[in-house]
């Protein structure tokens, strides 16, 4: 991070403490809230809206690339905003998994996180473009509220990214601009040669309407749903202190073990009866500012409920921490590790390479 310019969008490094064991890095204190918190806040929602965080994001994508720095992990979760006003800056945070490119450079390591992973990433052949590719998808859920490329496994989510067909007959598509669907298809397009790079673009002001904000909605719950299930802020208040960062820092493999799985799930299941239920998961989420509607709690519970009986068994808890689904938000460690072995079999297996690929010449577009 120091290697990079002083910048309005990006996370702003303190200093760096180590110990025996750990290097602690002292962030710029964000308190602003998640991208997609805001926006579903506001009320209102509208291309121009997406359009303004997409002309940001693209910025912060453009000043990394130039000097030489690929981020790798674009995601809604890695863009906070410094304070609750109205016209706080977006920052851009987590490099932990950026790297230093040269021009023409290619990497082969497979990181990041699922739903935001490119073909060529998923093929070990990448350069920069991964991170344009990755902003596309933020661009895609921001207009529509849910991912472009998603399945009920990792496994089916990798296979439709490899497929890359972009779906733009789902509501509210209809609505967007013509604009607004080409330059998500141009950041969305599997050829990293032709894909587009750091662009700046302005849409027309047109109202998406409450279908949008519902989906993002749901789709912020569950993210927060998992996220209190393996959560690190012990008193509750959004922020650690001293007393917190020293606790997960030393039972950091404790919290995020298979162990943790029965404590995080009794932590829902107020009652004991062995089930978590709709008023405890809504009491649970409802702790926040977030606040989730009924209708909300009941698409989760139905997503994550296997057996269909309108309720979260243990193991339904546990399928859903560790498995894909709409809204996953894998962890690092595991997405590592799942797609080395995953990218080596789809290219092992893949009988019939995807339309946009060319036996002889690679990569083509298809759009």
């Amino acid at each position: 991070m120091q290697h990079l310019p002083v910048h309005p969008n990006l996370v702003r490094f303190i200093e760096a403490y180590e110990d025996r064991d750990n290097v602690y890095l002292v962030m710029e204190l964000c308190e602003g809230g998640e991208l997609f918190d805001r926006i579903v806040a506001r009320g209102h929602y509208s291309e121009r809206a997406a359009a303004i965080v997409t002309k940001t994001i693209m910025e912060v994508v453009q000043v990394c690339h130039r000097h030489g720095v690929i981020h790798r992990d674009l995601k809604p979760e890695n863009f906070l905003f410094l304070n609750q006003s109205e016209d706080s800056p977006l920052k851009v945070i987590d490099f932990g998994l950026s790297v230093f490119f040269e021009p023409g450079e290619r990497f082969s390591e497979i990181v990041g996180s699922p739903f935001y992973m490119a073909p060529e990433l998923l093929k070990r052949n990448y350069g920069p473009e991964v991170d344009v590719w990755s902003a596309g998808i933020i661009l895609y859920i921001l207009l529509c509220g849910v991912p472009p490329f998603w399945a009920d496994s990792d496994e089916g989510i990798a296979q439709a990214i490899i497929r890359a067909a972009v779906d733009f007959k789902r509501e509210p598509w209809s609505k967007v601009s013509q604009s607004a669907k080409d330059l998500v298809k141009r950041m969305l397009d599997p050829d990293p040669d032709t894909r587009l790079t750091a662009q700046q673009v302005l849409a027309p002001n047109i109202p998406l309407g409450e279908a949008v904000r519902s989906r993002l909605k749901q789709f912020l719950v569950m993210n927060k749903f998992k996220k209190k299930a393996l959560r690190a802020d012990i008193d509750g208040n959004g922020m650690l202190d001293c007393d917190e960062f020293l606790t997960v820092s030393l039972h950091l493999r404790k919290v995020n073990s298979e162990q943790h799985l029965p404590q995080a799930f009794n932590y829902f299941d107020k009652n004991g009866s062995g089930y978590i239920e709709i008023d405890e998961l809504r009491a649970a989420l409802g702790e926040g500012h977030l606040d989730p509607n009924d209708q909300v709690i009941r698409e989760i519970i139905k997503d994550v409920d296997i057996d269909k009986d309108g309720k979260i068994s243990y193991q339904e808890f546990e399928a859903m921490m560790k498995s894909g689904t709409d809204w996953r938000n894998a962890s690092r460690q595991y997405s590592r590790a799942f797609y080395n072995t995953l990218s080596r079999k789809l290219l092992k297996e893949a009988s019939k390479p995807p339309k946009w690929v060319d036996r002889e010449n690679g990569l083509k577009s298809s759009i």
